[in-house]
């Protein structure tokens, strides 16, 4: 693992995107049930599933958490604390506020939806917004044989939040999501992928620690509370 005390401390991490396959029911379960209902950052799930598929997926995993889960609807805009699915067989990616918002100074806007890693002399860092992010939904070609595709989602992520996005890859049956997880890297984000050992397909986690230097690599159980901690959240 390569994650740094340096690079923590200096980041300010306002998205988690996640992505899994086969097994990812379970995995989501387990994730989810692990996040508080403090947990301040929108967490933007792709799990490959059938064209067909109702949402019960949703009704299901809003049962394992206490942070409110909706499917995902074009233009709408990204809200802290909470859980979004991409929809069946649309591809969901993120995209970036108005332009001049880029050019405001980061200690100008302050509201939702940052959260900075505390410094380790205790000092306290602000929260700070970024203008409103939103969603977009795209019936283009399966990428991975997928649609939802994870990378699809994970790089949009990348190109909108930078090193503010933390990447996670779970369970799952196709390498989809290691091509975006390093765009998550390569733009100076966090990036998790699931142990193989504890996942129901190691398939997918297998390939991302393949091609990506991974920063945390570890057993399902134990994502979560990495997260609340880093994010010095309490439970």
């Amino acid at each position: 693992m390569t994650n740094s005390t340096a690079k923590l401390n200096k980041n300010i991490f306002e998205i988690v995107v996640v992505g899994t396959s086969l097994g990812g029911l379970d995995a989501l379960s387990v994730l989810l049930a692990g996040l508080p209902d403090s947990f301040p950052l929108p967490v933007v799930i792709v799990q490959h599933r059938h064209r067909s598929s109702s949402s019960r997926l949703t009704d299901f995993l809003q049962h394992q958490s206490s942070l409110q889960i909706t499917e995902a609807e074009d233009k709408e805009p990204i809200a802290p604390g909470r859980v979004y699915l991409a929809p069946a067989d649309y591809h969901l990616l993120v995209e970036s506020p108005c332009e001049w918002e880029k050019s405001v100074p980061e200690n100008y806007l302050r509201g939702w939806g940052s959260v900075a890693v505390e410094p380790t002399d205790n000092s306290n860092s602000p929260i700070l917004c970024r203008g409103s992010f939103t969603f977009a939904l795209s019936t283009d070609a399966p990428v991975c044989h997928a649609r939802p595709s994870i990378d699809v989602l994970f790089e949009s992520a990348a190109d909108a939040f930078g090193e503010r996005a933390i990447g996670i890859i779970l369970t799952g049956a196709s390498c989809d999501g290691s091509a975006g997880l390093a765009k998550i890297k390569a733009e100076g984000g966090l990036t998790f992928v699931e142990e193989p050992a504890s996942a129901l397909c190691r398939t997918m986690p297998a390939c991302a620690i393949a091609n990506v230097e991974v920063d945390w690599i570890l057993p399902l159980s134990k994502i979560a509370p990495c997260l609340v901690n880093l994010l010095k959240l309490k439970n």
